[in-house]
This record gives C-alpha cells, sequence and structure tokens, in this order.
C-alpha cells in the first residue's frame, strides 16, 4: 500500500481547498484627541479607553522657603552615587538631597531646599559606575562636596531618608559626622510596597507603577522621583506611603543575635529569616535576626525552645531606634 503524506495544518487532510480570499484589513479605530495642544487631556482620553496607561514625566516640585511652609517637620531624602558598593573601601562621588516638610499624619508638604554635589574621587570611576550613573571622570574633575554647606543643609532634619538607608547610611557618615546624630528611615525596608500593590521595591518600579517617569540615575532626580511616589495616596484606602514609612521608623526593634546556637539547627535560623554574620564588620559572630519589640518574648522562648533546649539561655539582644537602624 502505498503511504501519502498530509499536511497537519491543514483544515481536512487529504483534502485540497481552494485558496481563500485575504482577509480584510479593518480599518484602526481612532480615538479623538482634544485640539489645542492640551496634553493632559489627550492622557485621559486614551486612559478612559481601558487600552493605555500614559506615564506622565516627572516635575520637580517648587522650592517653598521653610518659614512659609505650614507644616511642621522636616524630612531630607538622601542618595549617593560611589564607586563600589564597599563604604569602608569606596567613595562618594555624588550625593543629592531635597529637603521637605510634613505633618505628624504624614502628610508631604512643601519642597524647601536641595543640594547636590560632584566630587572627584582618588582613583578613576570604575567603567561599570559609569555605565550605571552615567558619571564620568570628566564630569567629577576638580569637584569637592561642600561639606559645611551639606551640614547646614541636614542638621535641622527631623528625619533622614534614604531608598536603602543600609547602603547609604554608612557612607554618609564616612563623609560627614552630621548624619551619625540623625534618625534614619529606609523607604525600602519599612514600606510594605506589595501590601500597597506595587510588584517591587525598587525605585524604578514604584515611579512607573505610579505612573510617572524620571531621567534617573542621578543623586537628586532619584530624590525627587521617591519624594512623589511616597507622597502619593495609593490603593483602595488610599495609603500614603510615607505614612507608613513615618510609623516603621517610629518603631523600636530587636535584633537578637543566637551566638554559640548548635551548628546543626543553622538551617532552622535560616528559615525562620535569620541571617549569618561572621563579625567581620563588628558585630558578633552568629546568626541574628531583628524583630518588631512586641515579638520579642516570642522569639525568645523559640530559642530557648527550639534552638538551645536551655530554659534560661539568654542570646545577645540589642534594641534599635531610627537613630539605631541601618549604621555599618
Amino acid at each position: 500500500m502505498a503511504s501519502s503524506q498530509f499536511d497537519l495544518f491543514d483544515d481536512a487532510p487529504g483534502y485540497r481547498q481552494t485558496p481563500r480570499p485575504a482577509p480584510r484589513k479593518r480599518k484602526p479605530e481612532i480615538v479623538p484627541l482634544p485640539s489645542g495642544g492640551n496634553d493632559e487631556e489627550a492622557a485621559r482620553r486614551l486612559e478612559q479607553t481601558g487600552r493605555f496607561k500614559v506615564l506622565r514625566k516627572l516635575v520637580p516640585r517648587p522650592i517653598v522657603p521653610r518659614a512659609q511652609s505650614a507644616f511642621p517637620h522636616l524630612a531630607v531624602l538622601v542618595d549617593t552615587e560611589t564607586t563600589g558598593l564597599q563604604h569602608a573601601r569606596d567613595e562618594i562621588i555624588e550625593i543629592g538631597a531635597v529637603g521637605f516638610t510634613y505633618d505628624d499624619e504624614g502628610v508631604i508638604g512643601d519642597v524647601v531646599g536641595i543640594y547636590s554635589g560632584l566630587r572627584q574621587p582618588s582613583l578613576p570611576i570604575p567603567a561599570e559606575i559609569t555605565r550605571l550613573t552615567g558619571i564620568t571622570d570628566e564630569m567629577v574633575a576638580g569637584h569637592d562636596i561642600d561639606i559645611a554647606a551639606l551640614d547646614a543643609f541636614i542638621e535641622p532634619a527631623d528625619l533622614v531618608i534614604a531608598h536603602n538607608a543600609g547602603f547609604d547610611r554608612p557612607f554618609c557618615e564616612r563623609l560627614s559626622p552630621v548624619f551619625a546624630s540623625k534618625a534614619w528611615a529606609c523607604s525600602v525596608r519599612e514600606i510594605r510596597w506589595a501590601d500597597l500593590g506595587f510588584e517591587g521595591n525598587k525605585l524604578g518600579y514604584l515611579v512607573g507603577q505610579s505612573g510617572l517617569f524620571h531621567d534617573g540615575h542621578r543623586a537628586t532626580d532619584d530624590c525627587n522621583a521617591l519624594l512623589e511616589v511616597l507622597a502619593r495616596p495609593v490603593g483602595a484606602s488610599g495609603t500614603r506611603p510615607f505614612s507608613e514609612l513615618l510609623r516603621s521608623s517610629a518603631r523600636s526593634r530587636i535584633r537578637i543575635y543566637a551566638e554559640n546556637a548548635p551548628f546543626d539547627m543553622k538551617d532552622h535560623l535560616k528559615g525562620r529569616g535569620y541571617r549569618w554574620s561572621d563579625g567581620s564588620d563588628g558585630r558578633p559572630r552568629a546568626w541574628w535576626i531583628e524583630i518588631d519589640e512586641e515579638l520579642h518574648d516570642e522569639e525568645l522562648r523559640y530559642l530557648r525552645t527550639d534552638i538551645y533546649g536551655w530554659a534560661e539561655a539568654e542570646p545577645l539582644t540589642v534594641r534599635l531606634t531610627a537613630h539605631d537602624r541601618f549604621r555599618a
């Protein structure tokens, strides 16, 4: 019997169809946009179709003299660009800061000042850093940060905020001691972004999901972008991320070091959220965790029962406030 071959994509194998007429092209639906150059109205018209999401370019807020702002408190957003990740070895090449006022409820008021400074490091800027930041050796040549002006800008602040304060605070404290006495907040770790409907905590994600775009990755640009993300109500509840950050930073935290924990308990500790410190940064060489103060008794019971097996165990405990957190 002769075998036959057929096209697996035919409607009916073995049956040759007459050619189908080419489908008629549908005219694209045109969304009428307003004339007269009203960009915002055009953006809203597109969004109302349900098929478009329009990002607005972030425009920095105007600067208002501090004496004219009715809001009682002052915070400063800080961002640094550096030659690397190690604060003890690498150097700041740019620092940006945006000062703004706020009230007790976490409502953001006015921008009352901006500081920006470039600094020539002792060694050439690595190519990877230039690629990430856009800062070249030519841009920083001959520049230095005016520490006196920076100190005067930071000194009145009730709160210093960084998007990853664990990175920025050690660099800032090495640059100037004025940062060491300040209360710090971290907009990465101290805001539950997922609960607010965001898909990540990187600044680019937050800005985009807030309906904005900006010209990053320079320090002051990023501060202005973060300010808008913190200020805008989100979700069904209309929560302002800055309000949550303010509440989180005001809470005390407890850091517990499970020193001398049995080696075979390391997987249990890791699974519970403990991290390992090798002691190279001056901290105890131990597994450690940072928790809300009200969870201290529960965590102590866990360590005594599940890890040490000793009811009198007293692991090293350190109480942290916003003045202590995110230090090196």
